[in-house]
C-alpha cells in the first residue's frame, strides 16, 4: 500500500514537472493554433444572424434540439439585438443569412449587396402608447416620440399608421435599434410610444401600454428570412443552407403540431422574457420556407 501510494506521488510530480516544462513560445504557438481552428471553422459554417423575438423560434429549436446537428452542417446562430447589428455583418459578410425584415432588405439590397430571400415569417409588430402619458390613439402622438429603426418595417409602418391622421403637432421618429432597450425605455417611462414585435408586445400588454396600430390590421407581412446571392450561389454552401431549410421546416412542424407554450423555456432562454410572458402570448403558426 505504501509502495502504491509513493508510485502514484512520483507519477504525479513528474507529470507536473513536464506541465511545467512548456514554454512559454510553446503555450503560445498552440493557442494560436486553437485560435486558427476555431476561426477557420467558424468561417466554414453557414453563420445565420437573429434577434431575440418570435419569428426566430424555429431557428431556436432547430439549435436546441440538434436538428441543425442531425443535418450534419455546422449552422450557428449569432444573436444580437438590433437588425442594425446584423445587418452590418451581413452586408460585411460575416453572416450568410439572417431574420429580418422586407424593408431592411430593400435598403440593403439599394446599398449593392445581392440578396435571396427565401422566406416570409409571421412577425408582426405593435405600436404601443405609453401608459403614463396617457396615449390612447395614434391622433394623439403629435409632438411625441416614437421609438423604431430606420429604413424598416417599424420606420414604414409609422408613415402607414400616421396617414391621414391629423395631430396636432410632428410626430418625432427617433432611431432605437436594441429591441430590448426599446422595451425597457416603455417600462422605465423614457418613450412616448414605440413600435415592439413577439414577445416584446405581450410584455407591453402585461406592463398595461396601450396598442395604438397593429401591422396585421393593414394585412401587411413584412418579417423575412435571406441569405446573401453570393453565398446562395456557392455549391458549397448551398448544401449547407438546403440543410437549414430542412431543419427549419422540422421545428415548424413541432410547433404547429405542439404549440410554442411546449418551447417556453426555449424561449426565456433568446428572448430573455419571463414564464408569466410566455403564458399570455397569443397562439402563433409558422410556414414552412419553400424556395421556388
Amino acid at each position: 500500500m505504501k509502495k502504491s501510494f509513493i508510485y502514484i506521488l512520483t507519477l504525479a510530480f513528474l507529470l507536473l514537472l513536464s506541465s511545467c516544462g512548456e514554454s512559454r513560445q510553446t503555450r503560445i504557438a498552440r493557442t494560436r493554433a486553437e485560435y486558427e481552428k476555431q476561426m477557420r471553422e467558424n468561417r466554414a459554417a453557414l453563420k445565420i444572424g437573429v434577434l431575440p423575438t418570435l419569428d426566430c423560434l424555429p431557428l431556436f429549436i432547430a439549435q436546441d434540439d440538434s436538428l441543425f446537428k442531425a443535418t450534419g452542417s455546422d449552422i450557428r446562430l449569432k444573436m444580437r439585438n438590433s437588425q442594425l447589428d446584423n445587418d452590418t455583418a451581413f452586408i460585411g459578410g460575416s453572416l450568410e443569412g439572417m431574420v429580418t425584415d422586407i424593408k431592411r432588405l430593400e435598403y440593403i439590397e439599394k446599398k449593392g449587396v445581392g440578396v435571396k430571400r427565401v422566406a416570409t415569417t409571421n412577425a408582426y409588430w405593435q405600436l404601443f402608447g405609453n401608459p403614463m402619458a396617457r396615449i390612447f390613439e395614434v391622433k394623439q402622438l403629435g409632438n411625441k416620440m416614437v421609438a423604431m429603426t430606420r429604413y424598416s418595417a417599424t420606420d414604414y409602418l409609422t408613415d402607414v399608421a400616421l396617414k391621414g391622421v391629423k395631430t396636432q403637432g410632428m410626430v418625432f421618429s427617433v432611431q432605437f435599434n436594441d429591441v430590448k432597450l426599446r422595451l425597457k425605455m416603455l417600462l422605465n417611462n423614457e418613450m412616448d410610444a414605440l413600435w415592439l414585435t413577439e414577445p416584446q408586445a405581450t410584455q407591453a400588454r402585461l406592463f398595461g401600454a396601450n396598442m395604438l396600430y397593429d401591422s396585421r390590421k393593414a394585412g401587411f407581412h413584412l418579417g423575412a428570412i435571406a441569405f446573401r446571392q453570393k453565398a446562395w450561389d456557392d455549391e458549397t454552401r448551398k448544401k449547407q443552407i438546403t440543410d437549414f431549410i430542412s431543419a427549419y421546416n422540422q421545428a415548424v412542424d413541432s410547433i404547429n403540431a405542439h404549440g410554442i407554450s411546449r418551447y417556453g423555456k426555449i424561449i426565456q432562454k433568446y428572448c430573455g422574457c419571463n414564464d408569466k410572458t410566455v403564458k399570455a402570448l397569443p397562439k402563433l403558426k409558422y410556414q414552412h420556407i419553400q424556395v421556388k
